[in-house]
């Protein structure tokens, strides 16, 4: 694992962006210290749209306004 300090990793954004891509972690440092981990992006981690469809329910009423009990709750009346 590489560290640069940020006026390098400002320099050499695009340079290390790359070197990442290939699979090396770079920590970022300023004064010695470690502040920060470039890293890729796992790849394996793709979103795949709708393979939940038709596997979620929710009843027909799931958007009517909520009894006055319960909608008293979430603005923090008691009914006092």
């Amino acid at each position: 694992m590489d560290t640069v300090n940020i006026h390098e990793a400002k320099t050499h954004l695009s340079r290390l962006v790359e070197e990442v891509a290939g699979g090396v972690e770079i920590v970022i440092a300023k004064n010695g210290v470690p502040r920060a981990k470039l890293v890729p992006l796992d790849a394996s981690r793709k979103v795949k749209f709708g393979v939940l469809k038709g596997k979620l329910r929710y009843p027909d009423d799931f958007d009517a306004p909520l009894p006055d009990e319960l909608l008293a709750l979430f603005e923090g009346r008691t009914g006092k």
